[in-house]
């Protein structure tokens, strides 16, 4: 059970994300060379892109229920869910958009989101909290260039539930009544139309469009359980074009209701950036290499994206037969899309063998000593895989070195500092857990802290991965291992924390505003306020650092040093260092590069990055 099943509703609105941009380049992050430059908006890397004063709020903006579904068919138009809101939260600052590291920034996260249900005066009917989860399946959804035709979707679950007086909409009961066990809803909503024209009124807003259902305890919180659609890539875009026209995207069948439910949210391109479903032709699921036909869908229907956020029932107006239930319980559901001269206009598919396996989690920052169990899910034809196979590698292909600017640091080095089984065993119900320990990496970047692995899963009975139909670029776990820090003892401004102040200061110009995090005085006179933040849990979104990149030991140094007063009761400032030492070195030569085109902004120009380093791996 989740979000994609009879019981959900839709939500349509816009969102804004507005980071920084001046960390989008790896060079940026070196103290010894950074520029002034680098915080003025400007066509790139000399630059600091787009939004260089960026304060990384992630909200929510006029998001209404656009449709409503309760046992396969719609919400009778009497519940007063349809004319409510869904909102962000009215009692703390909003949300915060973070990237994992300048050398991986295709797994940005939300982090302490609240989701309300409320009326539209105001009046809550259901608070959560949103899981920190970050985005997943990004493609070229629209023609064009940058991230502004960019689409991607985050999935996660709604804990931490209250709920209010619901007793007016026997939907809502039901959705509570449904989610009683996990104590969880399901969340997944779509993104792209991101405006990055700074005198647009729209600047950093995008378009949202999404559902919520129940969720099943024990079932993953980031991804469905089901029968899972893939393609390749075709090449060439900013992002991942898929050669049939259709982007990754899942699907359930519910046997015992003869339904399929089919998720098309962020699986179809747009007219547009942010724009109507681009036209392709008569888009038919079926079955058997697409043999037997289902239903054809009629995503042409207008504002059919905004009021069912992608999801379809199949066959409408009836039930799958045995027959069907027989023939998809052992063959690969297939998507065809058939122009007006009944020719082939593109597709994508299970798997031939219909094995799928994925990690629930993604993404993880260890300190060195930390264990992270990784949650793996193997399933054939959407059912649980029981003692599946699983392997897992080193994979850093979709990382993202270089710099327009001159040799960046390099990624996934050493990989002594992460180890792994190399083969791991699912259980009874498909689930393999894959323990991941971290041991300091010896600071190989330098003025980055820590270093970025990619791990990849895989099904050992798999044959197709990477080569073809079963391989999707984007399933694999992202590490940010953190290197060990000692700092001097007792601690100083000089002697350990000045050059992580100095670092923040340079990448978060906004921050300036209300302190100057390079200037020794401006962060004593704001102590108290940064006692507080950095005590914060990461969840909270009034936590610093608001990127989510500080290892905890510095963190902890930064308490000790605020809450540890010198004699003259201010924090220690220590001795400073040599002339000699403070100057910069010389700064290397622009090397000339076509991602510093004003157009692509931070997601894109990363990916280019991925690209490069692909073709010289």
């Amino acid at each position: 059970m989740s979000y994609l099943n009879s019981l959900r509703f839709n939500f349509t609105g816009q969102f804004q994300a507005a980071p920084s941009t001046v960390n989008n380049d790896p060079l940026h992050f070196d103290n010894r060379t950074f520029k002034p430059s680098y915080q003025q908006p400007g066509a790139g890397a000399q630059n600091g892109w787009w939004n260089p004063t960026g304060d990384a709020v992630w909200r929510l903006i006029g998001c209404k229920v656009s449709g409503v579904w309760m046992g396969n068919a719609p919400a009778p138009v009497s519940d007063p869910i349809h004319g409510y809101l869904v909102a962000d939260s009215d009692r703390s600052v909003s949300a915060k958009l973070v990237d994992l590291d300048p050398e991986q920034q295709s797994v940005s996260e939300i982090w302490g989101m609240q989701v309300r249900i409320c009326t539209p005066d105001g009046t809550n009917l259901m608070r959560s909290r949103y899981a920190t989860a970050p985005f997943n399946d990004i493609w070229d959804r629209a023609p064009g260039g940058g991230d502004l035709i960019a689409g991607a979707a985050y999935q996660s679950v709604l804990d931490d539930i209250e709920w209010g007086d619901i007793g007016n909409s026997p939907f809502l009961q039901a959705l509570r009544a449904a989610s009683a066990e996990s104590r969880k809803l399901s969340i997944k909503f779509n993104v792209d139309g991101y405006d990055m024209t700074p005198t647009s009124p729209n600047f950093t807003r995008g378009r949202i469009i999404g559902s919520i259902g129940p969720s099943a305890a024990g079932e993953p919180n980031h991804f469905v359980i089901g029968r899972h659609f893939t393609t390749t890539d075709r090449g060439g875009g900013n992002f991942f074009v898929p050669s049939g026209n259709i982007n990754f995207c899942p699907a359930v069948v519910d046997a015992g209701a003869g339904k399929i439910y089919l998720d098309l949210g962020n699986a179809l391109p747009t007219t547009v950036s942010g724009g109507p479903i681009k036209p392709l032709g008569t888009l038919t699921l079926g079955y058997m290499s697409g043999a037997a036909a289902i239903d054809s869908i009629d995503y042409q229907t207008p504002d059919w994206y905004e009021s069912t956020a992608g999801v379809v029932e199949a066959p409408a107006g009836r039930k799958l037969t045995a027959d069907e239930l027989k023939g998809i319980a052992s063959n690969p559901l297939t998507l065809t899309l058939t122009d007006a001269q009944g020719n082939n206009a593109g597709s994508a598919g299970e798997p031939q063998d219909g094995l799928y396996a994925r990690a629930d989690q993604f993404v993880y920052r260890l300190s060195p000593g930390d264990e992270a169990e990784v949650r793996v899910f193997a399933t054939t034809f959407g059912q649980p895989y029981a003692g599946a196979r699983v392997v897992s590698i080193f994979d850093a292909s979709q990382l993202q070195p270089q710099s327009p600017l001159g040799p960046a640091p390099a990624v996934a080095t050493p990989e002594s500092a992460v180890e792994f089984p190399a083969r791991i065993v699912a259980d009874g119900h498909g689930l393999a857990r894959l323990a991941i320990r971290a041991s300091d990496p010896g600071n190989p970047r330098h003025y980055i802290d820590g270093q970025v692995y990619g791990v990849r899963p895989i099904l050992e009975a798999s044959l197709a991965y990477g080569t073809g139909d079963s391989y999707n670029p984007w399933d694999f776990v992202s590490l940010l291992v953190f290197n060990t820090f000692q700092p001097d003892e007792p601690i100083t401004w000089f002697g350990s924390l000045q050059p992580i102040f100095q670092q923040y200061a340079n990448l978060y110009p906004v921050m300036k505003k209300f302190l100057d995090m390079a200037d020794y005085d401006s962060v004593c006179a704001n102590a108290k306020l940064l006692q507080l933040a950095f005590g914060l849990v990461l969840e909270d979104p009034n936590s610093m650092p608001i990127t989510r990149d500080l290892s905890p030991a510095k963190r902890k140094a930064i308490l000790r040093w605020l809450n540890e007063p010198g004699e003259d009761g201010k924090p220690r400032k220590g001795t400073p260092p040599p002339e000699a030492a403070l100057a910069a070195t010389p700064e290397p030569a622009p090397v000339e590069r076509p991602d510093d085109g004003p157009v692509r902004g931070g997601k894109a120009s990363a990916m280019s990055r991925r690209l490069m380093f692909q073709r010289r791996r």
